[in-house]
């Protein structure tokens, strides 16, 4: 078998191959088993069977789609396009059978969505509410996940689209993306804390404390050392690293540890008697999310539905930002890297 094919592609290639339900089910039984007995027994037929169907397509396409070995087989670069596609037109037909079923019980369908923390909590949490108004029916799932997670996911047909930002190294051509806005941070402490009693501002004050911060090379985390590298003081050094929100909560709620997180969610979760949001003279930013689609993929009603009502409540908010009087520039105003 050929490590290339010798022709590309033509766009309706599928139907000149007869491409099948089959091979898509097989692809990813492959890709999750790595054994062609396995994948077979998975999907009820037998092994022979199965080495024929992928052999047939193979050929047809002109290319190897798994490299065999003693233990079975292992997808290669050409392979793993095609398990990707796979399951992503396997995810949206379940997603089709739900809808229909949804319509015909005289709901609106589904909608899955994947979001970084802060729009969660704010903006999508909005637009949900007002859509439910005239769509109560309309089924909305909703998962929360830092960006370099969501957009594959996204990608592979997992939600209609995503609010986030593009990661490096993804295709940005494969994505519409509209911008939102940065989301601000601040830091956060117990209610008590020492910190909580000064009336300045002092990063150096507060190295005198554990921090609980995201994991290295995350924007938040990032953010947070340009911030004392910017004042010329070393960044902190006790960490506790974790993703989650609230674990970072739960920790400085049990100590005299700070944490950073975006200024919507501190609003809606860190009030006080039990937190404080610490002043500061220093606007601290991650860059801008937005609104992540698929360019070549149509979305379902439900999903333009939504998307439509976001992008709404997006042209509200920044004609109301339009009418706030400019204040004085901080100090410090963090930049994009």
């Amino acid at each position: 078998m050929k490590s290339q094919p010798t022709d590309l592609l033509s766009p309706d290639w599928f139907l000149r191959v007869r491409l099948k339900l089959r091979h898509l089910q097989l692809f990813v039984a492959l890709d999750e088993c790595r054994n062609l007995h396995r994948a077979a027994t998975k999907l009820g037929m037998s092994q022979p069977a199965a080495s024929k169907l992928l052999g047939d397509l193979e050929h047809l396409l002109g290319v190897s789609l798994f490299d065999r070995h003693s233990r079975g087989v292992t997808p290669n670069w050409y392979g793993e396009s095609m398990i990707r596609h796979a399951r992503g037109m396997l995810t949206s037909l379940a997603q089709a059978s739900e809808e229909i079923n949804a319509l015909s019980e005289g709901n609106a369908g589904t909608v899955s969505i994947g979001t970084v923390l802060a729009p969660a909590v704010t903006l999508l949490a909005s637009a949900v509410e007002r859509v439910h108004r005239d769509s109560p029916h309309l089924e909305v799932n909703i998962d929360v996940d830092v960006s370099r997670n969501l957009v594959p996911r996204l990608r592979d047909g997992e939600f209609d689209f995503a609010i986030a930002r593009i990661p490096s190294g993804m295709p940005a051509g494969d994505f519409v993306f509209e911008e939102i806005g940065e989301e601000a941070l601040c830091f956060v402490c117990r209610a008590g804390h020492p910190l909580a009693a000064q009336e300045t501002f002092d990063l150096t004050a507060m190295l005198d404390y554990p921090w609980v911060l995201q994991p290295p090379g995350a924007l938040m985390r990032q953010r947070v050392e340009h911030l004392f590298l910017h004042h010329k003081v070393a960044p902190p050094q006790r960490i506790i690293n974790t993703p989650d929100i609230y674990m970072a909560l739960a920790m400085v709620d049990k100590s005299d540890s700070v944490t950073v997180t975006t200024r919507e969610v501190a609003e809606l979760l860190c009030t006080q008697p039990r937190f404080v949001i610490l002043p500061s003279t220093d606007a601290l930013s991650v860059q801008p999310f937005g609104l992540i689609s698929l360019r070549e993929r149509r979305m379902s009603p439900g999903a333009a539905k939504l998307m439509s009502t976001l992008h709404q409540m997006i042209r509200e908010r920044r004609a109301l930002e339009s009418k706030v009087t400019p204040t004085e520039p901080p100090a410090y105003k963090d930049i994009t890297l």
